[in-house]
């Protein structure tokens, strides 16, 4: 179904719902220059008089059409619990709504910025009493990396090395789950993304989104730095995982290199030596 038709049937159903306030689509299908496709989700606030009781009621999830798998989770904005709902739909549509106490609409206008979830963009689909009116336009820098300081940065190099010796212990006993999950998650999900993000934005004067979990790295990294990273994704064997770790570390080191001299920053040189070793030591290991 073609995102005009989800949004009329989504509004269709707000409308029918006393306890639905107001209706906000959000992210990528709200920013005017966001890539797009068949299976971007649909990020949705609801605004509703009651939202503990809302949340718990599951009958509304299937106001929009039939679930086919659900998952659910809570957090706070400006201090007010908010549900999650997560929702894939037997047409394929995926719909994530974000149910908000309705007491939030005023919340929002009376502060000085909007929260990262209205900033990264907005679009109002059903106001019924036209609360929203007094919201600020979106700035779009959401989620947009912030220039580290040199504490930030010397952390995040430590933390990389550290994780590191996980990586090796593991494989050294054999050990591939954990191995994988350290190697993956840690190093390069955590840390070195976080490294290639930071060294995309000094290309770019701090102004890009590199989109989440890595998402937009391969659009923005140059060509030969993608390919590294690509090499590093392997299969379940010993050998070409320590093969991975060292190419790993090998892009870590010269990208965490590039961005400390950038940024008038010393990369730690002395853990990186002494780590190496470590891990060159426990390779060996019999």
């Amino acid at each position: 179904m073609q995102e005009p038709e989800v949004l009329a049937r989504l509004v269709a159903w707000g409308e029918a719902q006393p306890s639905v306030q107001a209706m906000i689509l959000t992210s990528s299908r709200a920013k005017p220059d966001a890539a797009v496709d068949v299976l971007s989700d649909y990020d949705l606030i609801l605004a509703v008089t009651d939202a503990g009781g809302f949340a718990q009621d599951r009958a509304w999830e299937a106001g929009y059409g039939d679930p086919m798998v659900r998952w659910g989770d809570q957090s706070e904005v400006f201090g007010l619990v908010t549900h999650f709902r997560g929702i894939v739909y037997q047409d394929g549509a995926k719909i994530d709504y974000t149910i908000w106490p309705d007491t939030l609409l005023e919340r929002v206008a009376q502060e000085p910025a909007l929260p990262e979830m209205l900033d990264v963009g907005y679009r109002v689909l059903l106001d019924k009493d036209g609360r929203t009116s007094g919201w600020g336009a979106p700035t779009y820098r959401a989620h947009i990396p912030a220039k580290p300081t040199e504490l930030e940065y010397r952390d995040l190099v430590e933390e990389f090395w550290w994780s590191s010796t996980y990586v090796a212990k593991s494989l050294w006993r054999d050990e591939l789950v954990i191995a994988r999950f350290v190697l993956e998650r840690d190093l390069k999900l955590e840390t070195l993304r976080l490294m290639l993000e930071w060294r995309i934005e000094i290309e770019h004067d701090w102004s890009v989104k590199p989109g989440v979990l890595g998402r937009g790295l391969k659009q923005l990294l140059p060509a030969g730095t993608w390919s590294e990273l690509e090499s590093t994704y392997v299969g379940p064997g010993s050998e070409e995982n320590w093969a991975a770790l060292l190419r790993t570390m090998a892009l870590f080191r010269r990208v965490a290199r590039e961005v400390g001299e950038a940024l008038g920053y010393d990369y730690p040189q002395k853990v990186d030596d002494q780590v190496t070793a470590y891990l060159e030591g426990v390779r060996k290991l019999p």
